[in-house]
């Protein structure tokens, strides 16, 4: 399975993978959902820190949604896996998604199509996609998801337990409003690449 067509819609009670730009449409149409603003940080919380080349967002976990998922991220990051990475798919009134490793070369013909190289169950939660949360993109397999991940800039209720959310953004949702706006080609690839130049696990 391409990891290009990582985006599954719910319609009339099946699932049907859109190709990027059928489903860019289809995403329009999601709504603004709720504004999230940058909050104080608690003693002793572990959070990420994503330096993107316009500007760092900080998020917050859920390991008692997405043990597994938390986990994975956390591995990846310290490791370094995320650095250099870029964001590849920018849809706005939607989200965000980066975290492929194949955006580190110089073809985009295969960006969206890369993991590392390990796949995780789902764990499906109760937490919906509203802005700001952060969540696991994968294929058509419940339990494909490996590294790429995807931020909401507006409310998708369809993605609502069929996606595992891990996460949400607690400071840079400017950042992100940002991201999601960067001029982009026809596969909602940026135009100008915007960098996820380190991702950083720290204790507050």
């Amino acid at each position: 399975m391409k990891y290009r067509y990582f985006w599954i819609f719910a319609f009339v009670g099946c699932l049907f993978i859109f190709p990027q730009n059928s489903f860019s449409e289809q995403v329009g149409k999601a709504g603004s959902g709720s504004a999230a603003s940058d909050e104080e940080l608690g003693t002793g919380e572990e959070v990420a820190f994503l330096k993107t080349s316009l500007g760092t967002i900080v998020i917050s976990f859920f390991p008692e949604k997405a043990p597994k998922h938390v986990e994975n991220f956390k591995k990846l990051a310290k490791k370094g896996f995320y650095n250099g990475t870029y964001f590849h798919r920018v849809i706005p009134g939607f989200m965000i998604q980066g975290g492929d490793p194949n955006t580190k070369d110089e073809d985009r013909t295969n960006d969206g199509m890369g993991g590392s190289g390990t796949h995780l169950q789902a764990e499906f939660n109760d937490i919906p996609h509203n802005r700001g949360i952060v969540s696991m993109a994968r294929s058509r397999d419940p339990n494909s998801a490996s590294s790429q991940f995807f931020i909401m800039v507006a409310r998708a209720q369809h993605l609502d337990g069929q996606y595992s959310v891990f996460g949400r953004v607690r400071r840079g949702m400017k950042v992100v409003d940002k991201i999601v706006n960067a001029k982009k080609d026809q596969y909602d690839n940026p135009v100008e690449k915007v960098i996820l130049e380190s991702v950083t696990i720290q204790k507050m």
